[in-house]
């Protein structure tokens, strides 16, 4: 048996919003700005969500990886507002590493096929040449989707393993709209016309006066102490605005009565706390708002119940020496080891290792919950880092001196053929119940990064403010490729803002 619940007073508000992450967290600081009673429950006991800082002995790392770039103004801004003295300009560099070397991520065309070598070189090319001359007419596959953008043999290269490993599934059961979301505006071409349009400005310096130039994001933004900074600031001026942030709060319960919504939260201690409010904004995983919503319709259970997540865990690593490389992170597609991606902290931020003589290195490794990697002891993980950073070649175990382990629940939705299917039942029914909003990546099952879970929340608080649907946030994202492959000038640029919203007083 658990613990008893007991119940005290319901509380009043506007709004009740699920979860503080950048979503959530986004909503309830504008929210409370425009004069809004806003109450954020939060089942852990951190703000931030997989955009959290988590400290370690004063080694401060990122759950996942959060470069700030945007090409929403709007975003930018808010950003700038929350931290107006501690965001860094930081440099980009990531590569892959496959089969014992090393290339930059996104690809360059000139670059790739220098270390793949001659013959692997040409039989890429002819690989290319070959799906464009005959593509896949409708890709529905992410293999599909990519092997014509790059070619059947760059695709086994460069996305095959990687892929599997982030997902636990292979190519063909992913969903090409995955691939469309999150790597749109990438292909052989455009890699070679970056390329070319690197060397020329690195020559002769951009003219004055010129066309703008896609070009692979260079530049990002970063909080000095990582990610969870910019969440906490929001959390403190979402307090200081009269909201409210309660941490160790389960959602247990949803109800509509017609006129207002009824929403149930079960504390640590096991106290039931009840809120009545117009609007619920909810970033928590689909599976869980149906699981607690009465009266949930069969149909809408068997939807819920057919959405998957992937989980990873992050493998913290002290190394006692400074700067083992300089990439922000590393991807490690190769199949001779289990980790799928390493963080070098020091390279997003100095302030992120206490010591100049040493460095911390985040080994991520994506697996879901309960199979053999998140059930392996913190030690036996640790001891798998060290050795296969060890194999890679980026430091020695012998340089390994401590060591920690953070599981990440649900990090991803997983975008497998059935997903799209199962989202629109879910819409569909959810639809029928008034102020129940859904943003954010898990709360729309729907790939996002951070400033397109920010944008669903300023655009679901701007309909809320207009008492009506002016903004159609399923419609954020829907021209993704910048995640990649967009303007070095993001930053600052208002033209590159895809939806313009007015923030009134």
């Amino acid at each position: 048996m658990g613990p008893p619940c007991y119940r005290r007073a319901v509380q009043e508000l506007d709004i009740v919003i699920v979860g503080a992450g950048p979503a959530g967290l986004t909503a309830s600081y504008l929210a409370t700005a425009r004069g809004l009673s806003v109450g954020v429950i939060e089942q852990s006991h951190a703000v931030g969500g997989i955009s959290r800082t988590v400290d370690y002995q004063g080694y401060l790392f990122d759950i996942g990886g959060h470069r700030f770039f945007s090409k929403s103004a709007e975003v930018v801004a808010l950003w700038r507002e929350l931290l107006p003295d501690d965001l860094l300009e930081r440099p980009r560099l990531s590569r892959i590493y496959y089969d014992g070397r090393f290339f930059p991520y996104p690809l360059e065309a000139f670059a790739t096929l220098r270390n793949l070598g001659p013959v692997t070189s040409a039989l890429c090319v002819a690989s290319y040449v070959k799906r464009r001359v005959r593509p896949h007419p409708d890709p529905q596959t992410l293999h599909e989707w990519v092997a014509n953008r790059f070619g059947e043999r760059l695709y086994r290269t460069f996305f095959k393993t990687y892929t599997e490993k982030v997902w636990g599934i292979g190519c063909d059961e992913i969903s090409a709209d995955w691939a469309a979301q999150r790597i749109k505006g990438l292909s052989f071409t455009s890699a070679a016309r970056s390329a070319v349009s690197k060397t020329l400005q690195q020559r002769f310096g951009r003219q004055r006066g010129s066309n703008d130039i896609k070009s692979l994001i260079e530049v990002f933004l970063y909080p000095r102490r990582g990610p969870g900074q910019m969440w906490e600031a929001a959390a403190e001026k979402t307090r200081q605005q009269g909201g409210a942030v309660h941490f160790g709060h389960t959602l247990s319960g949803l109800a509509w009565d017609g006129e207002r919504w009824t929403l149930t939260a079960t504390t640590d201690a096991g106290e039931e706390v009840r809120f009545r409010a117009k609007h619920v904004i909810s970033s928590a995983p689909l599976t869980e708002v149906v699981r607690s919503l009465d009266g949930a319709t069969e149909r809408l259970k068997q939807a819920a119940n057919g959405l998957r997540y992937r989980d990873f865990l992050t493998v913290a690593l002290v190394i006692d020496r400074p700067d083992p490389f300089p990439d922000n992170w590393i991807y490690i597609h190769d199949p001779a080891v289990k980790v799928g991606r390493i963080q070098n902290f020091r390279a997003w931020s100095e302030e992120m290792v206490p010591r100049a003589d040493r460095s911390c290195l985040g080994l991520e490794y994506f697996c879901f919950e309960g199979d053999g990697l998140w059930t392996s002891s913190d030690e036996d993980l640790i001891a798998l880092g060290r050795e296969e950073l060890a194999r890679i070649g980026l430091a020695q175990a012998s340089d390994v001196s401590d060591g920690t382990v953070v599981r990440q629940k649900k990090a991803y939705p997983v975008y497998d053929a059935d997903y799209k299917r199962h989202v629109d039942v879910i819409r569909e029914e959810l639809g029928r119940y008034p102020g129940l909003h859904l943003v954010g990546r898990n709360g729309m099952h729907k790939y996002n990064n951070q400033d397109h879970a920010m944008m669903t929340a300023m655009l679901t608080v701007e309909n809320i403010v207009a008492g009506e649907l002016r903004y159609d946030i399923w419609g954020v994202n829907e021209d993704a490729e910048y995640h990649e492959a967009g303007r070095a000038e993001a930053l600052s640029s208002v033209r590159d803002a895809p939806q313009k919203v007015e923030r009134r007083p």
